[in-house]
């Protein structure tokens, strides 16, 4: 077990986001958390990398790193690739000491070639499209050797092939890495090729609990209305 969330509550004001959920990822398993804008899924995310803390419930994880891969890359604009993937192993308290710069400098190549990217180390990030941005955010969060990656909206604003290849990497990561890996998404394509399981919330519950292969059956009133994009059913957009 890598990951293992026991009835966790947060509340943000008066509404309370993430009611009473519990879940698990195993290793080398890829998790989907679904739902429409504001259902509370990249909520999850960040308490689950410390970001925000919970009210209640327990985030119980496996000794090792979290990588966290933001929506939209989070890259240093004013740093080349390579000292942008590096950046961990040289301002991490336990790890500014443990590699030579010939090490590090190998590291970053191994990392820029796992995500099909090879010789931009001294490239900046505007000089890279947006997948390929993404794909070296993957690269930068693989470099600690996590045991859990965690992926916010990975496909958000990229163009349906750039999204294909950006699924296809998530799922060579997982495969090299075996980390526990959770995936926020809306996207019906990153569900179906990423996803072993997928859990489903509104409201900030969890309303479906399965496989994709579940999900497409349409059996649950909400997995209908989300895979259909239906206005009609039990959920409601919320402001």
């Amino acid at each position: 077990m890598s990951i293992e969330v026991k009835n966790l509550i947060k509340t943000f004001a008066d509404k309370t986001v993430i009611n009473d959920v519990s879940f698990k990822v195993q290793d080398g398993e890829t998790l989907a958390i679904v739902g429409f804008s504001g259902s509370g899924k990249s909520t999850i995310l960040k308490l689950i990398c410390g970001l925000i803390k919970q009210d209640s419930g327990e985030i119980i994880t496996s000794d090792g790193d979290i990588a966290m891969v933001f929506q939209y890359s989070a890259l240093f604009d004013s740093l080349n690739i390579a000292d942008n993937i590096s950046f961990a192993l040289h301002e991490r308290r336990d790890l500014r000491n443990k590699y030579t710069e010939q090490e590090i400098s190998k590291i970053v190549t191994e990392k820029l070639a796992l995500v099909g990217l090879k010789g931009i180390e001294k490239q900046f990030p505007s000089e890279l499209s947006g997948g390929m941005q993404k794909r070296v955010s993957f690269a930068r969060a693989i470099v600690t050797e996590p045991n859990t990656i965690l992926y916010d909206e990975p496909t958000s604003g990229l163009d349906p092939i750039s999204s294909t290849l950006i699924e296809d990497y998530i799922v060579r990561l997982k495969e090299e890495t075996q980390a526990a890996s959770i995936v926020v998404t809306h996207q019906m394509s990153t569900i179906t090729r990423t996803a072993d399981r997928v859990i489903m919330l509104y409201d900030g519950k969890i309303v479906f609990e399965g496989t994709p292969q579940d999900m497409l059956k349409q059996d649950n009133e909400y997995t209908k209305q989300f895979v259909t994009a239906s206005l009609e059913g039990p959920m409601r957009m919320m402001a």
